[in-house]
């Protein structure tokens, strides 16, 4: 059985196949095309932005004027998704530093989001580096959703993420009380543990904080708006997100055979902020959100076709998470063009 463990011994057998810090492939890509699809863009990430908080905001006020009717229900169910849910992209995104053209804003946003999708911002700015240099590298990268030799109901389980954010509330503590556990010292340089330290702090104070609203004033309200919704609001980012790499193959340096590019509606790509591309997206991470699509067109002839929708691309995930549950040497092969298997 594979030991997913970051650092563990699959870690030493990827070193011996040239799989750490490899020389990925890369499509032919005119270079000032690709000059026009990494210039940043402060105002349409704002108006982005905007869009997600005017959004926040108004089904918020909705939640709360219905609140103790059965309106509050379908009221809750849409605020839980922008805020468990579409933080998940915006904290990608802001990440990577590339939705604004400036450092401070992608900060900004990088932090609040980090809080809504649970997630100790420094700890996963480091691992997702690694995530985009080892991607689906065994004992090397720290998230691979689609692990083999998993029951599948255990990825049921993680739409409401009964695994991830107790291990992530874990972390915050143990980083709160001046503790950097293994897997941080793994992947993340110990210049920043000072900050994981601190962003735990102010997060668990804020959960704290809306704990004891909630109590003072009996009643799960506050507590529905911030903390629950992580819960609660997690699992369209789940299912999105397995569509990204999960039944696909490990311990490969062509990022077409590991990742899935998904075509989805306006409504998808408005909340995933269009890392359906993700194909596009993994092997050129510095093209802002915005111009994925244009990329996309750019490269398309010379990478596997893309998946026509999202439910199709998850009748493939089910499918495959099923049989390596049972079998871990089964993964989908993806189809590359003939005339641009080899390198370029």
């Amino acid at each position: 059985m594979r030991d997913y463990t970051v650092g563990g011994p699959e870690e030493k057998i990827a070193e011996a196949n040239g799989l750490v810090d490899a020389d990925w492939y890369k499509p032919k890509v005119d270079r000032e095309l690709m000059k026009k699809f990494m210039a940043r863009n402060n105002s349409l990430a704002a108006m982005h932005i905007a869009s997600w908080l005017a959004a926040l905001g108004v089904f918020g006020y909705l939640a709360h004027l219905s609140w103790g009717t059965w309106w509050a229900v379908p009221a809750f169910a849409v605020y839980g998704v922008l805020y468990g849910s579409m933080s998940d992209s915006r904290w990608h995104e802001t990440g990577h530093r590339t939705a604004f053209r400036t450092k401070w804003m992608n900060d900004v946003v990088y932090y609040i989001a980090s809080f809504m999708v649970f997630r100790e911002p420094e700890t996963w700015r480091w691992s997702h580096a690694r995530h985009h240099s080892d991607t689906i590298i065994v004992g090397r990268d720290a998230e691979i959703a689609g692990k083999r030799n998993v029951p599948f109901n255990r990825y049921l389980l993680e739409l409401f993420s009964f695994g991830a954010l107790p291990a992530e509330l874990k972390q915050w503590t143990q980083n709160a009380f001046g503790k950097i556990t293994d897997n941080q010292k793994e992947f993340q340089p110990p210049e920043t543990f000072r900050i994981s330290k601190w962003a735990s702090r102010v997060y668990l104070l804020i959960l704290i904080t809306t704990v004891v609203v909630s109590w003072q004033i009996r009643s799960f309200e506050p507590l529905l708006f911030i903390g629950l919704p992580s819960i609660y609001g997690h699992w369209l980012v789940v299912v999105l997100g397995f569509t990204q790499h999960a039944g696909l193959a490990e311990n490969t340096i062509d990022h077409r055979l590991n990742t899935r590019t998904v075509y989805m509606g306006p409504l998808n790509r408005w909340i995933y902020w269009n890392m359906n591309y993700h194909v596009e997206h993994h092997i050129y991470p510095s093209v802002p959100f915005h111009q994925l699509k244009n990329l996309h067109e750019a490269v398309k002839d010379q990478l596997p076709p893309p998946y026509k929708s999202t439910l199709s691309a998850l009748r493939e995930v089910v499918y495959a998470l099923r049989l390596q549950a049972k079998d871990e040497s089964f993964f989908i092969q993806r189809q590359i063009p003939q005339h641009a298997i080899k390198q370029p």
